[in-house]
Parts: C-alpha cells; sequence; structure tokens
C-alpha cells in the first residue's frame, strides 16, 4: 500500500504517462474504507478489505514500472530500491518517530514496552510477524491494540518491493537463456507465483486463520495479481509499444465491468465481518472487483464511474492516502488514552479532520520535497540516509523500552519488599482480617506496579505449559515435591493457570506434587468450542479426552479445575449458551465420576473485562482515584457453568470452592485490594495475587485431599 498511496506518478500504466483518475480513485475508497472501518468498525464490518485493494494496486503500479525497465544487473535493482526509499520512509519514519513521544506522553505505562517493541519492529518493516506471532497468543490477542499496527501491511509491501523484483530479474534472465520472448517467461512465471502464494493463503486461512492474516505469503498473491494484470496489460515491455487492448472493448462494456468491480468492494466493505476467516479464497472477491477496475480504465463517459472518479476531491484523497493511512491509526488509539474514555463522536470528527491536515502537510511538504530532491546520485546516498533515519527512530524506541524496563526493575525490588514485610493487610487477607479493620484501596501505589503486573503471571508462562491450536496433544508440567505421594493435577485453560501460584502455595506447605494440564482458550469438556477452523474445535474436543485418559492412567489424588468460557459452542443458538455448556461439564465430571477421580472446582474469578476494565492500565491511569475501576459485584462474578455442573451432579467425588469473597466484597470489586494489583489484564489474577488466595484455598482444599488420600 505504500506505494501505492505516495506515487501519483506512477498511476500511469507503462504504456502511458496520463494519470489513472480511477487508480486514484481506488486509492481514495480503501483508505475511506480503512479509516471508517477504525472509527466505525460494527458498521462497516469489513472495511478492512481495503488493505486488499492496496495490495492490488501496488502490485499493478510497481511491475508496470519493472516490466517498462527490466533490472537486468543488481545495479537495477539498487536503482529501484533507492527510489522506493526516497519515496516510502520519509513519512513512514516520521510518524513512527512521533507516535514514539505520544506513546510516552498518553499511553498508560503498562503499554511502553510492548509499543516500543512494536515501534522497532515497524521501523524495520517485520511487523507483520510479530503480529502473526502475538495473534495466536490468546494473552497476546487480548492486549491494547498498538498505535503502529497498521504498519503490518506496509511490512508486507516492503518485503514485497525486496523480492518481486529479483523474480523479476531471474525470470528475464531465463527468458534469454531459454532464447524465448519474454512474455512467454514472465508472465507465466508470475502466474505460477500467485497461484502458488493463493494455494497457500487458502490452505493457511483455513488451519491457522490468526497467524495467516498478517504474514507474508498468504498476502503476495493479492500484490502479484496486480503485478500479472500490469504484465498482460504492458505490452511495451515486451518490445511490442501498442495502445492498450481495452481500447477495443465497447465502452459500455467497460463501463459495466468497472461497475460492477466498484460493487464487489463495497459488498465486502458491509458483508464481512471480523468472523470472515481472512484472506484465503474470500479475499478473491475484493481482490478481483480491483482487478476489474483497473483492467477496463472506466471511460469518462455518461453511465461510467469514470466523471465521479474524476472529481477533485477524490482525487485529492487518493494524493494523500498514503498519509491519511500512516496518521490515523496513531491517532484513534492515543485519544482515547490521551481523554481518558472511548472516543466520542466529536473526537472522531476531530481525528477525521487533524488526519486529513496531517497527511496534506505531509504530502507537500514531506512526501513531494523528498520524492523530487535529488538525492539518488551516487547511489549510496540514499541508503545511508535510510540506515541513519531507521537508527534514530529505533533508538528513540529502544530508549522507551529501556526505560520501561528500569521501571519494571523498581517495581520488582518494591514487589520484593511488600512480600517480606508481613503486612497483615496484604493481598487477599484485607478481605480475611476483619477484625484488623484493613482499609479499602482506593489509591495507589499498588504491587506489583501496572508496568509489572502485566508479567506477573504464574509459572506455567515462562514454562511452555500450553497446549495451544491445533490442540494435537497434551502438555505437561511438574511443580513441588515430585518425590511425594500426594499428586494434584490442575487442569483446564488460561483460568485454571492462574490458580497455579496459589496451588503452589498450598503444596510447598504440604509437600505435594503438582501436574498442570493446561489448554489455551481450549476447555476441559464435552461440549464442542467454536474455534474459527472445525479441525481446532475437533482438536479442542480431543484434547478433552486425552486429557481424561491421562487423569485415568496418572493416580491423582484430586484434580483441581477452573475454566472460563470464552468462546461459544459449536451448536450455539441465541440464548441456548448456558445450557450446552453446563450440559458438557455434567458430561465431562461424570467421565471423571466414572473414573473414581475426586474432583476439586474453583470458581471462576471476576471478571473487569465485562465494563471493558483492565486491571494494570486502569491503576496506571487512575493511580490517584481507583474507584474509577472499581464494579459491581453482580456484574463482575461470572455465571460459571462449571461450578453450576457440579452442583447438579451433587456427587461426593466433586467439590466446590468459592474464593470470590477474597477478592471482592459485598457489593463491589476492586482492581486493587490489600494494596496488591488483582490482575494482569482484563480478567487473570496477578501471581502475586493468587499466592495470597494460597492460605484461603488450603483452607478448603487440604481437607479435601485428605479426605481422598484416606480412602486410597
Amino acid at each position: 500500500m505504500s506505494d501505492t498511496l505516495s506515487s501519483r506518478a506512477e498511476s500511469a500504466q507503462s504504456t502511458t504517462t496520463t494519470v489513472r483518475t480511477d487508480i486514484q480513485a481506488l486509492r481514495a475508497l480503501a483508505v475511506s474504507l480503512v479509516f471508517l472501518f477504525h472509527l466505525w468498525p460494527n458498521r462497516m464490518t469489513g472495511g478492512f478489505v481495503g488493505v486488499d485493494v492496496f495490495f492490488v494496486i501496488s502490485g499493478f503500479l510497481i511491475t508496470s514500472h519493472l516490466l517498462a525497465h527490466p533490472p537486468t544487473k543488481a545495479g537495477d535493482l539498487l536503482g529501484f530500491w533507492a527510489r522506493r526509499i526516497q519515496r516510502l520512509l520519509p513519512a513512514s519514519l516520521l510518524v513512527l518517530a512521533l507516535t514514539v513521544v505520544g506513546s510516552r506522553m498518553f499511553a498508560p505505562e503498562t503499554e511502553w514496552g510492548s509499543t516500543a517493541a512494536e515501534i522497532k519492529a515497524a521501523t524495520l518493516y517485520y511487523v507483520n510477524w510479530n503480529l502473526a506471532s502475538s495473534s495466536v497468543d490468546y494473552l497476546g490477542a487480548e492486549a491494547a491494540p498498538s498505535p503502529v499496527q497498521h504498519y503490518w501491511s506496509l511490512s508486507i509491501e516492503e518485503q514485497f518491493y525486496l523480492g518481486w523484483p529479483v523474480l523479476l530479474l531471474l525470470l528475464f534472465l531465463l527468458a534469454r537463456v531459454l532464447k524465448r520472448p519474454a512474455t512467454r517467461v514472465v508472465v507465466p512465471g508470475l502466474a505460477l507465483a500467485v497461484a502458488a502464494s493463493l494455494v497457500y493463503s487458502i490452505t493457511e486461512t483455513a488451519s491457522n486463520p490468526a497467524g495467516a492474516y498478517f504474514v507474508t505469503p498468504t498476502r503476495i498473491w493479492e500484490l502479484g495479481l496486480g503485478g500479472l494484470l500490469a504484465g498482460l496489460l504492458s505490452r511495451r515491455a515486451f518490445g511490442r509499444d501498442v495502445d492498450h487492448e481495452h481500447v477495443l472493448i465497447p465502452e459500455a462494456a467497460r463501463s459495466a465491468v468497472a461497475w460492477i468491480g466498484f460493487g464487489a468492494i463495497t459488498l465486502t466493505a458491509f458483508t464481512y465481518t471480523g468472523g470472515t476467516p481472512f484472506p484465503g479464497w474470500q479475499a478473491l472477491l475484493p481482490v478481483l472487483g480491483t482487478v476489474a477496475v483497473i483492467a477496463v480504465d472506466a471511460p469518462l463517459k455518461r453511465h461510467s464511474p469514470g466523471p465521479i472518479l474524476a472529481w477533485k476531491p477524490i482525487q485529492f484523497l487518493g494524493d494523500i492516502s498514503y498519509s491519511v493511512y500512516l496518521w490515523h491509526w496513531p491517532m484513534v488509539v492515543l485519544v482515547p488514552q490521551a481523554t481518558g474514555h472511548q472516543l466520542t463522536l466529536q473526537n472522531k470528527l476531530a481525528i477525521l479532520v487533524a488526519t486529513l491536515v496531517l497527511a496534506t502537510l505531509t504530502k507537500f511538504f514531506i512526501e513531494d520535497v523528498f520524492r523530487r530532491a535529488r538525492f539518488r546520485t551516487p547511489l549510496w546516498k540514499p541508503y545511508v540516509a535510510m540506515v541513519l533515519a531507521m537508527g534514530l527512530v529505533w533508538g528513540m524506541a529502544h530508549t522507551l523500552d529501556r526505560y520501561f524496563d528500569k521501571q519494571q526493575d523498581l517495581a520488582r525490588q518494591e514487589l520484593i519488599a511488600a512480600k517480606d514485610s508481613d503486612d497483615p493487610c496484604f493481598g487477599a487477607k484485607t478481605l480475611a482480617n476483619r477484625e484488623e479493620d484493613c482499609p479499602r484501596t482506593k489509591e495507589g501505589p499498588v504491587v506489583p506496579a501496572p508496568n509489572l503486573a502485566i508479567d506477573d503471571k504464574s509459572d506455567a508462562y515462562r514454562d511452555g505449559c500450553w497446549e495451544w491450536v491445533p490442540f494435537d496433544g497434551v502438555k505437561t508440567c511438574e511443580y513441588g515435591d515430585e518425590s511425594s505421594d500426594v499428586h494434584i493435577a490442575l487442569v483446564g485453560n488460561s483460568h485454571a493457570g492462574h490458580w497455579l501460584p496459589a496451588l503452589q502455595v498450598v503444596a510447598e506447605n504440604q509437600g505435594w506434587h503438582i501436574t498442570t494440564i493446561l489448554a489455551s482458550e481450549c476447555t476441559a469438556t464435552r461440549t464442542k468450542v467454536d474455534f474459527k477452523t472445525d479441525e481446532d474445535s475437533q482438536g479442542c474436543l480431543d484434547w478433552g479426552q486425552r486429557v481424561l485418559d491421562l487423569t485415568a492412567e496418572g493416580d491423582f489424588d484430586v484434580v483441581v479445575t477452573s475454566e472460563r468460557n470464552g468462546r461459544k459452542p459449536v451448536d450455539a443458538v441465541d440464548g441456548n449458551e448456558q445450557e450446552l455448556w453446563e450440559q458438557g461439564y455434567q458430561d465431562y465430571l461424570a467421565d471423571w465420576i466414572d473414573q473414581g477421580q475426586r474432583v476439586v472446582v474453583i470458581h471462576d474469578t471476576p471478571t473487569p473485562g465485562v465494563d471493558d476494565v483492565r486491571g494494570p492500565e486502569c491503576i496506571a491511569e487512575n493511580e490517584d482515584g481507583l474507584g474509577a475501576c472499581t464494579g459491581l459485584r453482580d456484574d463482575w462474578v461470572p455465571n460459571d457453568a462449571l461450578v453450576n455442573a457440579a452442583e447438579k451432579l451433587d456427587d461426593p467425588l466433586v467439590s466446590v470452592i468459592d474464593l470470590t469473597d477474597y477478592i471482592c466484597g459485598p457489593k463491589f470489586c476492586d482492581v486493587a485490594v490489600g494494596g496488591v494489583g488483582v490482575y494482569f489484564d482484563a480478567s487473570h489474577i496477578t501471581a502475586t495475587y493468587a499466592e495470597t488466595l494460597g492460605p484461603f484455598l488450603g483452607q478448603d482444599l487440604v481437607p479435601m485431599v485428605q479426605k481422598a488420600v484416606a480412602k486410597r
């Protein structure tokens, strides 16, 4: 998208220097779709396809240029890349540099580290791979978006610009070696690359939709299809300087095809949603719609979209679309952080105006100035400038990252001191020791500090104790005294995993051995969980069966389990999700009962996320008044289907422990209790607070385990 947005001069096909008003209009449409999607995601649910429109345009323009001026040696490639540097990097790096400053000023300290890491990745144009990695991480996916997340598409394009010219160079050399016309080698070669990427995109989207959205191989076919179109239209590149073939197509037909192309793009913008597996074959509709519009070059005649596309406001928006894309997203992310509330209509309109103003200034005083500057002689100059500029922005982000690390180090020292203080009102003890008259935590500071709380997780995270999608195995970890004859299993998803520190406190006092059997997002139930692919849904169900097999063979005295239902059942219809979950858990618990296995169900923790509250961020932003982070107990405490199922079974082998009274007061729940931050995100409790819950978990759990051991 970067080159699509930055270079009006390259809006022409290789056979003409006339500005393509249809391509400029496609740019304007694409950036409008993305912008409106980011401001009103529930109205234009598929506006993300604007990125795909950009991809096609980029592939078409760049390939047109390369076919008109075929690279034949390394110097040609270096010259091509130098032009990309001069056109694209100044505006891109300017926005990144100012985003570092804006994040330091307005973003909560909890986000400085992750934002700095993404800015460093965006500076070097590989942030799409970072996002692909975090998107398959349940906790990473729940994290707040960074202000440079939109650079994922720019990263794909820059990677395309590195590899695509090399491919063309090799194809031209191959044609020369084979002594065949270039058109008979280059076009089939491009077609083969497009086909390979499309096949990979379809298969990867089906098997790993979260990661497939961001990775380069699943997107190359979109840029490549634009390139293939350029190969079919740019006849001059093959030594046949002729006019466009589409002049032979009746204008009425060209107009109709153009309308259909725009219709296809618009249809997907309003009908696709975040639940649409993408890109895969679903991306064909907006991509082919864009190809159709470019291919026919709509005439400037009545009944054609051509006259509308040529309107000056549309053309101007196309001119500044690169800078619009760069500027809009940091403001969408940072404005709520600066104002302390979600975007209002006034905020959104202000962002619209500010983006257009900044984009206009950037276009005329950054993009155009650097593009026109005689800066590519000698050839090494743009590369030195690139290294220096990238180094400066990367260094700014790294400085923020190092500052965040130092703040975390200080927070660790404060946490150690707080744990060693033997404060009778520390953490959960403040809700237990009513006679101590422990005060409610109404302001900070708290421990762990918000910048440390985001990483204050159970050892299960550090040790990689999770079974991940597609759930084709069983991952276990061992804790406590492995020589102990008392063996406890901790089973479930992340809402079981966050109880591990509490269980370790009990195990250390009692000399128990703990085995974790955990999966990310997957639940141990007979109800099929709705993941994005049938394979993943079935894999989760199969994981539950393997857990049953393992506990049947593992000689566990007690299985401790707790879960959160973050996804719907596969067969859910409106209103019956809870019923399906409870039935699935009853059936699963019955299987454990048939094994003679004693099971202890821990009631799921209160969830501030129902009020859009993220514990560390809310504490960081409201340290002087934590009442802003408080919620009603009735709202935060979940209707736990697993607990309900256990109580309905009413079997002596199944017990329930509910520690909600040690997390919430009678009416309200807080994100900090006894000076301790309760949550490391919007639902999971910190390891520190879980440790303070350990003694109260032990009060109920120890007699249950002793009873199980006595009945061996």
